[in-house]
Protein backbone atom coordinates (compact mmCIF):
# COMPACT_ATOMS: atom_id res chain seq x y z
CA UNK A 1 0.00 0.00 0.00
CA UNK A 2 2.88 2.26 0.22
CA UNK A 3 1.60 4.30 3.25
CA UNK A 4 5.37 5.41 3.75
CA UNK A 5 6.93 4.94 0.60
CA UNK A 6 10.33 6.33 0.62
CA UNK A 7 10.55 7.49 3.88
CA UNK A 8 14.20 6.32 6.11
CA UNK A 9 13.40 4.83 9.15
CA UNK A 10 15.42 4.45 11.89
CA UNK A 11 14.46 1.61 14.96
CA UNK A 12 16.14 0.92 18.18
CA UNK A 13 15.66 -2.22 19.82
CA UNK A 14 15.21 -3.86 15.97
CA UNK A 15 16.47 -6.91 16.07
CA UNK A 16 13.50 -8.28 18.32
CA UNK A 17 9.71 -7.83 19.86
CA UNK A 18 8.10 -4.48 18.72
CA UNK A 19 11.66 -3.06 17.25
CA UNK A 20 11.71 -6.16 14.70
CA UNK A 21 7.76 -6.21 13.69
CA UNK A 22 7.20 -2.63 13.50
CA UNK A 23 10.86 -2.09 11.59
CA UNK A 24 9.51 -5.34 8.83
CA UNK A 25 5.70 -3.67 8.33
CA UNK A 26 7.55 -0.56 7.50
CA UNK A 27 9.69 -2.09 5.13
CA UNK A 28 6.35 -3.73 3.71
CA UNK A 29 4.86 -0.42 3.49
CA UNK A 30 7.48 1.48 1.07
CA UNK A 31 10.26 2.88 3.77
CA UNK A 32 13.99 2.00 4.05
CA UNK A 33 14.59 0.61 7.56
CA UNK A 34 17.70 0.72 9.61
CA UNK A 35 17.71 -1.76 12.20
CA UNK A 36 19.60 -0.97 15.11
CA UNK A 37 20.21 -2.99 18.31
CA UNK A 38 22.67 -4.05 21.36
CA UNK A 39 22.75 -7.68 20.30
CA UNK A 40 25.08 -7.82 17.53
CA UNK A 41 24.09 -11.86 16.88
CA UNK A 42 20.39 -11.10 17.08
CA UNK A 43 20.88 -8.55 14.05
CA UNK A 44 23.11 -10.74 12.46
CA UNK A 45 19.77 -13.11 11.93
CA UNK A 46 17.47 -9.93 10.40
CA UNK A 47 18.34 -11.54 6.88
CA UNK A 48 16.78 -14.29 7.45
CA UNK A 49 13.45 -13.19 9.06
CA UNK A 50 12.54 -10.48 6.67
CA UNK A 51 11.67 -11.42 2.93
CA UNK A 52 14.03 -11.71 0.13
CA UNK A 53 12.46 -9.19 -2.28
CA UNK A 54 13.27 -6.10 1.04
CA UNK A 55 17.13 -6.84 0.47
CA UNK A 56 18.53 -3.57 0.11
CA UNK A 57 16.03 -1.40 1.13
CA UNK A 58 17.12 -1.85 4.92
CA UNK A 59 20.32 -1.98 6.46
CA UNK A 60 21.16 -2.81 10.66
CA UNK A 61 24.09 -1.06 12.79
CA UNK A 62 24.79 -2.04 16.45
CA UNK A 63 23.89 0.75 18.57
CA UNK A 64 24.04 1.03 22.35
CA UNK A 65 20.74 3.88 22.97
CA UNK A 66 22.94 4.63 26.26
CA UNK A 67 25.67 5.75 24.47
CA UNK A 68 25.59 9.66 23.60
CA UNK A 69 28.53 8.98 20.83
CA UNK A 70 27.26 5.36 19.56
CA UNK A 71 23.87 7.82 18.56
CA UNK A 72 26.19 10.33 17.01
CA UNK A 73 28.35 7.56 14.75
CA UNK A 74 24.97 5.99 13.81
CA UNK A 75 22.87 8.80 12.90
CA UNK A 76 26.11 10.08 10.57
CA UNK A 77 26.24 7.10 8.95
CA UNK A 78 22.32 6.73 8.36
CA UNK A 79 22.35 10.67 6.91
CA UNK A 80 25.89 9.60 4.61
CA UNK A 81 23.94 6.25 3.25
CA UNK A 82 20.62 7.40 2.47
CA UNK A 83 20.80 11.63 2.97
CA UNK A 84 17.62 11.58 5.43
CA UNK A 85 15.69 10.55 8.52
CA UNK A 86 12.22 10.69 8.22
CA UNK A 87 10.73 8.10 10.85
CA UNK A 88 12.33 7.56 14.47
CA UNK A 89 11.55 4.96 16.71
CA UNK A 90 12.22 4.62 19.96
CA UNK A 91 11.48 0.87 21.02
CA UNK A 92 14.65 -0.39 22.60
CA UNK A 93 13.78 -0.89 26.42
CA UNK A 94 14.25 -3.37 29.44
CA UNK A 95 11.87 -4.12 32.59
CA UNK A 96 13.63 -4.97 35.84
CA UNK A 97 10.36 -5.43 37.74
CA UNK A 98 10.71 -5.15 41.43
CA UNK A 99 8.81 -2.55 44.17
CA UNK A 100 10.30 0.45 45.66
CA UNK A 101 12.16 -1.06 48.77
CA UNK A 102 13.38 -3.69 46.43
CA UNK A 103 14.88 -1.76 44.18
CA UNK A 104 18.85 -1.45 44.19
CA UNK A 105 20.14 2.08 42.83
CA UNK A 106 22.01 0.45 39.94
CA UNK A 107 18.52 -1.16 38.56
CA UNK A 108 16.88 2.05 38.96
CA UNK A 109 20.04 3.58 36.89
CA UNK A 110 19.97 1.12 34.32
CA UNK A 111 16.20 0.85 33.67
CA UNK A 112 16.20 4.93 33.53
CA UNK A 113 19.71 4.79 31.16
CA UNK A 114 17.88 2.29 28.26
CA UNK A 115 14.19 3.30 28.52
CA UNK A 116 14.51 7.02 29.27
CA UNK A 117 17.99 8.06 28.32
CA UNK A 118 18.34 6.14 25.40
CA UNK A 119 14.77 7.81 24.45
CA UNK A 120 16.20 11.34 25.13
CA UNK A 121 19.80 10.60 23.24
CA UNK A 122 17.78 9.20 20.46
CA UNK A 123 15.00 12.29 19.99
CA UNK A 124 17.90 15.13 20.81
CA UNK A 125 20.47 13.75 18.33
CA UNK A 126 18.31 12.50 15.29
CA UNK A 127 15.93 15.99 15.40
CA UNK A 128 18.20 18.19 13.55
CA UNK A 129 18.75 15.59 10.86
CA UNK A 130 14.75 15.08 10.35
CA UNK A 131 14.34 18.76 10.52
CA UNK A 132 16.04 19.45 7.12
CA UNK A 133 15.26 15.73 5.96
CA UNK A 134 11.01 16.87 5.80
CA UNK A 135 7.80 16.05 7.45
CA UNK A 136 8.96 13.75 9.89
CA UNK A 137 8.06 11.84 12.77
CA UNK A 138 9.22 10.80 16.01
CA UNK A 139 7.79 7.65 17.85
CA UNK A 140 8.55 6.79 21.05
CA UNK A 141 7.11 2.89 22.35
CA UNK A 142 6.26 3.56 25.92
CA UNK A 143 4.00 1.21 27.86
CA UNK A 144 0.75 1.03 29.71
CA UNK A 145 2.84 1.22 32.83
CA UNK A 146 3.54 5.09 32.33
CA UNK A 147 -0.12 5.86 32.66
CA UNK A 148 -1.27 3.16 35.09
CA UNK A 149 1.27 2.03 37.80
CA UNK A 150 1.75 -1.28 39.21
CA UNK A 151 3.30 -1.52 43.00
CA UNK A 152 6.05 -3.84 42.02
CA UNK A 153 7.56 -1.75 38.89
CA UNK A 154 8.59 1.16 40.20
CA UNK A 155 11.67 2.11 37.93
CA UNK A 156 10.06 0.55 34.71
CA UNK A 157 6.83 2.96 35.87
CA UNK A 158 8.92 5.96 36.29
CA UNK A 159 10.89 5.24 33.19
CA UNK A 160 7.97 5.11 30.82
CA UNK A 161 5.96 7.53 32.29
CA UNK A 162 9.00 10.05 31.88
CA UNK A 163 8.49 8.58 27.88
CA UNK A 164 4.88 9.89 28.08
CA UNK A 165 6.06 13.42 29.10
CA UNK A 166 9.29 14.00 27.37
CA UNK A 167 7.11 13.05 23.91
CA UNK A 168 4.80 15.94 24.91
CA UNK A 169 7.86 18.32 25.72
CA UNK A 170 9.29 17.26 21.81
CA UNK A 171 6.45 17.80 20.31
CA UNK A 172 5.38 21.24 21.93
CA UNK A 173 9.25 22.46 20.44
CA UNK A 174 9.26 21.40 17.06
CA UNK A 175 5.77 23.25 16.95
CA UNK A 176 7.31 26.06 18.37
CA UNK A 177 10.44 26.21 16.46
CA UNK A 178 8.54 25.63 13.53
CA UNK A 179 10.02 22.20 12.86
CA UNK A 180 7.94 20.01 10.78
CA UNK A 181 8.31 16.64 13.12
CA UNK A 182 5.60 15.43 15.44
CA UNK A 183 6.33 12.93 17.96
CA UNK A 184 4.36 10.54 20.04
CA UNK A 185 3.92 8.11 21.83
CA UNK A 186 2.77 4.20 22.51
CA UNK A 187 1.37 2.65 25.54
CA UNK A 188 0.93 -0.84 25.04
CA UNK A 189 -0.04 -3.76 27.79
CA UNK A 190 1.46 -6.97 27.88
CA UNK A 191 2.93 -7.94 24.62
CA UNK A 192 3.93 -11.47 23.79
CA UNK A 193 7.59 -10.47 23.11
CA UNK A 194 10.88 -11.47 25.00
CA UNK A 195 10.62 -9.03 27.56
CA UNK A 196 8.29 -11.30 29.13
CA UNK A 197 11.08 -14.15 29.26
CA UNK A 198 11.48 -13.98 33.00
CA UNK A 199 7.84 -14.88 33.74
CA UNK A 200 7.28 -17.35 31.01
CA UNK A 201 10.28 -18.78 33.28
CA UNK A 202 8.73 -18.51 36.45
CA UNK A 203 5.17 -19.97 35.15
CA UNK A 204 6.00 -21.70 31.98
CA UNK A 205 4.99 -20.00 28.19
CA UNK A 206 0.86 -20.76 28.72
CA UNK A 207 1.29 -19.89 32.54
CA UNK A 208 2.64 -16.74 31.71
CA UNK A 209 0.51 -15.95 28.83
CA UNK A 210 -2.91 -17.18 30.94
CA UNK A 211 -1.70 -14.84 34.73
CA UNK A 212 -1.39 -11.66 32.33
CA UNK A 213 -4.34 -12.11 30.31
CA UNK A 214 -6.42 -12.58 33.60
CA UNK A 215 -5.37 -8.71 34.46
CA UNK A 216 -6.92 -7.88 30.71
CA UNK A 217 -10.66 -7.21 30.04
CA UNK A 218 -10.81 -8.76 26.91
CA UNK A 219 -8.89 -11.82 28.52
CA UNK A 220 -6.02 -11.67 26.61
CA UNK A 221 -2.33 -10.14 26.35
CA UNK A 222 -1.31 -8.28 22.63
CA UNK A 223 0.70 -9.23 19.06
CA UNK A 224 3.47 -7.30 18.18
CA UNK A 225 1.42 -6.62 14.86
CA UNK A 226 -0.88 -4.39 17.43
CA UNK A 227 2.17 -2.09 17.91
CA UNK A 228 3.41 -2.31 14.39
CA UNK A 229 0.20 -1.10 12.80
CA UNK A 230 0.16 1.88 15.63
CA UNK A 231 3.74 2.75 14.72
CA UNK A 232 2.59 2.51 10.57
CA UNK A 233 0.24 4.83 11.06
CA UNK A 234 1.91 7.41 13.33
CA UNK A 235 5.02 6.80 10.71
CA UNK A 236 2.66 7.79 7.70
CA UNK A 237 0.85 11.09 6.60
CA UNK A 238 -2.51 9.41 8.11
CA UNK A 239 -1.68 10.89 11.58
CA UNK A 240 -0.58 14.50 9.92
CA UNK A 241 -2.52 16.36 12.63
CA UNK A 242 -1.30 14.38 16.06
CA UNK A 243 1.22 15.35 17.88
CA UNK A 244 2.34 15.17 21.72
CA UNK A 245 -0.60 12.83 21.65
CA UNK A 246 -0.61 8.93 22.93
CA UNK A 247 -2.03 5.74 21.62
CA UNK A 248 -3.20 3.48 24.09
CA UNK A 249 -2.72 -0.54 23.30
CA UNK A 250 -3.70 -2.39 26.74
CA UNK A 251 -7.14 -4.47 25.71
CA UNK A 252 -9.02 -1.84 28.11
CA UNK A 253 -6.60 -2.42 31.13
CA UNK A 254 -6.81 1.49 31.60
CA UNK A 255 -10.55 1.82 31.45
CA UNK A 256 -11.23 0.07 34.54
Amino acid sequence: MDRVKNKIALVTGGASGLGLASGKLLLEEGAKVVFTDINHKALDQIPQLIDKKYQGSYSFKELDVTNENNWKTVLTEVMEEYNGINILLNSAGISLGADIASTSFEVWKKVHAVNLDGVFLGCKYALPHMAISGIGSIINISSISGIVAGWNTAAYNSSKAGVRHLSKSIALYCGKKDIDVRCNSIHPAFVDTPILDPMKQAFGDEGAIEKLSRQIPIKKIGDTDDVAYAVLYLASEESKFMTGAEIVLDGGLSAM
